[in-house]
């Protein structure tokens, strides 16, 4: 990714499960909403197809494509926010999943940023993925998700996340 602002957010993480749990976790649309507060991914996860991230009620979050597949092991998806329109200016991101078994869990590794310059994508990411993630790392771990909602209820939303409260 041409990145000349140097704007990427990557966060890491352990999770007590294999490669292939976390795949289908990963690239599951019933299971994403499990741990990505109700929304849910829409692609067949294959080089060049359709990425989609949706809301619980059908109206479409990010949206973009598939760049690279290596199932149990990275995905790349390029995706441009659709709903802030302060986001969608900002244009298109690169979000690379990188998965590492280690012993009995698997290194999780998101690299996200923008492909030009711009910060606010970057700030919204930075404040939903470790949420999301961490919902995820619960659920595969302990069944249960670490958080019900996106952000508090007394939160600014567009301060902390680009993923809207569940009603």
């Amino acid at each position: 990714m041409t990145n000349p602002a140097g704007n990427s957010f990557v966060y890491v993480t352990y999770i007590r499960t294999t490669p292939e749990k976390l795949w289908t976790a990963l690239t599951d649309a019933e299971f994403n909403k499990k741990f990505w507060f109700g929304t849910h991914q829409e692609s067949s996860w294959k080089p060049g197809s359709p990425w989609r991230l949706v809301f619980e009620d059908g109206r479409t979050a990010d949206a973009g494509e598939i760049l690279e597949v290596e199932a149990h092991k990275r995905l790349v998806i390029r995706w441009r926010n659709e709903f802030r329109p302060e986001l969608r200016d900002e244009g298109y991101s690169r979000c690379t999943m990188e998965l590492e078994p280690l012993e009995d869990a698997v290194k999780l590794t998101i690299t996200h940023g923008l492909e030009g310059p711009g910060e606010k994508f970057v700030e919204a990411v930075s404040g939903g993925w470790p949420k999301i993630l961490s919902n995820l790392k619960s659920l595969l771990e302990t069944g249960e998700v670490a958080f019900r909602q996106a952000y508090p209820a007394n939160a600014n939303p567009h301060a902390s996340t680009d993923i809207p409260a569940r009603s």
